[in-house]
């Protein structure tokens, strides 16, 4: 099916839907979803529950741990 989405994740944990036939960019792989781009949106509403990059969310965990040692 030509309209066909899949799910791609970057390094930072972010999502995009991006055309089937396409080959996946650098910087980017799989997330293991494929479908019509309502099935690809129900599965990052489902996954993607921070949408904050995985970068920011570690500082500010490392940052909380850091002030609970004080």
């Amino acid at each position: 099916m030509a309209d066909e989405q899949r799910v791609l994740v970057n390094d930072e944990e972010q999502y995009a839907l991006w055309p089937r036939h396409k080959e996946v960019p650098d910087g980017w792989r799989d997330a293991g979803c494929a479908g019509s781009r309502q099935e690809c949106l129900d599965f990052v509403a489902r996954t993607w529950t921070d949408m904050r990059p995985r970068s920011v969310r570690e500082h500010l965990a490392a940052e909380t741990a850091r002030q609970a040692e004080r």
